[in-house]
C-alpha cells in the first residue's frame, strides 16, 4: 500500500500537488532521482523529471547516495544541510536516491506549462440590520 504526494512544478514557478495511491503510485516505485517519467500518471501530457523528495519523517532524498535506505553522512553543503560555516562539516541522516514505499513526498519538474485552477472566494453579502 503506497501513498505519495507528488508536487509538480513547471519552469514558470507554478506548482500543483497530486496524491497518488496504490495502483497509480506503483509506476514510481524503484525509480531514481533525475529519471524522467511519463506525465500521464497524473493526467498531463509530456514528461516529468523527478528532482527530489522526502520520507514520512521528513528526511530528504539525495542524488549521490545510492539505494533507498537511510544513512548518516558527513555533509559540508548541498541538499539536507541548511547552514554550515566555512570548513564546518555536519553528520546528518539522509535517504538514498531510489523511491521506495517509505517515501512520502516526491518533487518533480514538468516540461510543459501547468494550468493552475484559481479558487474564487465568494463572500455572501449580508447587510446588518440595526
Amino acid at each position: 500500500m503506497t501513498n505519495f504526494k507528488l508536487t509538480i512544478s513547471d519552469k514558470t514557478g507554478k506548482s500543483i500537488t497530486k496524491e497518488l495511491k496504490d495502483k497509480d503510485a506503483n509506476p514510481l516505485l524503484g525509480l531514481q532521482l533525475q529519471n524522467e517519467v511519463d506525465a500521464a500518471i497524473v493526467g498531463l501530457t509530456g514528461k516529468m523529471k523527478i528532482t527530489g523528495g522526502s520520507d514520512k519523517s521528513g528526511v530528504p532524498m539525495r542524488s549521490d547516495i545510492h539505494g533507498g535506505s537511510r544513512k548518516y553522512i558527513l555533509l559540508s553543503k548541498d541538499v539536507g544541510l541548511r547552514t554550515a560555516e566555512k570548513g564546518q562539516r555536519i553528520r546528518k541522516l539522509i535517504r538514498g536516491n531510489t523511491i521506495t514505499e517509505e517515501i512520502y513526498q516526491i518533487n518533480s519538474r514538468y516540461d510543459g506549462e501547468l494550468q493552475v485552477e484559481q479558487k474564487t472566494a465568494e463572500e455572501p453579502s449580508k447587510e446588518k440590520k440595526e
